[in-house]
């Protein structure tokens, strides 16, 4: 997820820009008093002299419009005198937090995108010291361990996440004889099969995933892994702290058995999410899967009229031992820099407050993991949305070394691995994870000696005990 530079002048010519830009742009960034505080107090009016400027930058376009307005609502309505700028740096975000802080121009309030450099590189302030106890007390259960706090400070906390099911289109499902979707993964293979049998003159098929990168397999075996396991995700075993390709065994064979019986898209070796999602919406694909972006995506970029709907993604035995995978990240930090770090944290409340949280929902502009929001929102203004509603299955994990364990690593990935046994039937897949274990556990043992991933075993770790922390009580 790391962007290289191969030439370190191209890196700093690109800094300098940004910088440039920063400089040119925030006046009203970190480092004191806005102008509208300075001069002389008798040539301004009381209400301009007193106003608090601080800073807000963000990395999200997709609700840009509805979040400007709620600032602008902030700024004329709240009684402490502050006034937030926001700005939306989509483009090489990571990269102007890093000039930012450099250069003394950081936000005072900042989206968190990478939780663990953020904190590593000191830009985030604790937020136990500047939000109370029972404004805090709300995330109970839910600040997991790299991702919103680390070494038992809280830096940033959740909002909303993406929730993983398998898509069906109900019409397919039906004529194949189904009256509802498939629980285990046998049911699946034998479900694309007969919507394989009854479409396939006319070009449907029962399953696809978007094979030409890493994510056709993680989407798929991501969801099902982690519902079927009580100790691990993204291959990770927490209660051991080492990995174990082994949780994918059984949706690894699924996969290969839908591509083996002829029930898998053609082409899907070369397949990308945008185009699978094209022939979904024309009514071509019986079941994939993904995340809770997607009836957005049937609204407005491939609208549709086929009778689609979604449920949890089946387990190897139709039993849930763990808990589905919400990935759900960071939201807002506060900048360890910043010299208005009590106007910050008032803000920040502002945007968890019910009422916006509960609107923010009810708009379709995303899915919250807060209980205090999906106990009271209604649902959202988005067809399609009501099977990617939280349930007592959804869970946030802890962080796994996953990342950075594959900076480290000599051989292929393990989504490279398992697409080409799934799509090739090579090479063996017990001698294949067996490899993958090997290959894993010599680049975590390199990351942790060099420092670069704090995490370890975690004996206690229980994945059902993640369920019930996300849905309405």
């Amino acid at each position: 997820m790391k962007r290289t530079f191969g030439n370190k002048y191209a890196f700093t010519l690109c800094g300098l820009l940004i910088l440039a830009l920063l400089m040119a742009a925030c006046s009203s960034a970190n480092g004191g008093e806005s102008e509208a505080n300075a001069g002389n107090g008798d040539e301004q009016s009381g209400a301009t002299q007193d106003k608090l400027k601080i800073s807000y930058w963000t990395m999200d376009r997709h609700d840009m419009d509805y979040m400007q307005q709620k600032v602008d609502e902030y700024n004329a309505t709240n009684t402490d005198n502050i006034e937030v700028e926001m700005k939306v740096m989509a483009d090489n975000y990571n990269q102007a937090v890093d000039v930012a802080f450099a250069s003394n121009q950081a936000p005072d309030v900042l989206k968190v995108n990478d939780f663990q450099t953020y904190v590593n590189k000191g830009y985030l302030a604790s937020l136990d010291e500047l939000l109370d106890a029972e404004f805090l007390a709300q995330f109970d259960g839910l600040l997991a361990e790299n991702v919103y706090k680390l070494n038992g400070k809280v830096y940033t906390l959740p909002n909303t996440g993406q929730y993983w099911r398998l898509l069906y289109n109900v019409d397919l499902m039906e004529q194949a004889g189904f009256s509802e979707p498939p629980k285990t993964l046998d049911e699946m293979v034998d479900a694309a099969k007969k919507i394989t049998e009854i479409g396939k003159s006319e070009g449907i098929y029962g399953f696809a995933s978007n094979f030409k990168n890493g994510s056709g397999f993680t989407r798929p075996a991501y969801a099902s892994g982690s519902l079927d396991s009580e100790t691990s995700h993204e291959g990770y075993n927490y209660q051991t702290g080492e990995f174990d390709f082994g949780m994918y065994r059984d949706v690894v064979e699924a996969l290969r058995r839908i591509k083996t019986d002829g029930s898998m898209i053609p082409g899907a070796e070369s397949l990308d999410i945008d185009p699978l999602r094209a022939q979904f919406a024309q009514g071509k694909i019986g079941m994939y899967i993904n995340h809770s972006s997607e009836p957005a995506v049937y609204t407005s970029q491939f609208p549709t009229d086929i009778r689609w709907a979604s449920a949890l993604v089946p387990t190897s035995d139709g039993v849930i031992d763990g808990a589905s995978w919400v990935n759900a990240g960071g939201y807002l930090g506060i900048s360890a820099n910043s010299a208005n770090k009590e106007a910050a944290a008032k803000f920040i409340k502002y945007v968890y407050s019910q009422e916006l949280r509960n609107d923010y929902q009810e708009k379709g502009l995303g899915l919250s993991v807060l209980p205090f929001v999906n106990e009271s929102a209604g649902k959202p203004e988005l067809a399609g949305i009501d099977g990617f509603l939280p349930t007592q299955y959804d869970g946030i994990y802890p962080a796994t070394p996953i990342s950075i364990t594959e900076t480290k690593l000599e051989g292929k990935k393990a989504a490279d691995v398992f697409i080409q046994y799934i799509l090739t039937g090579s090479p063996d897949l017990d001698a294949a994870i067996g490899d993958l274990n090997d290959q894993y556990a010599k680049a975590l043992a390199a990351a942790r000696a060099e420092g670069l991933t704090n995490i370890e075993a975690d004996p206690s770790f229980n994945a059902g005990n993640l369920q019930g922390s996300l849905a309405a009580k």
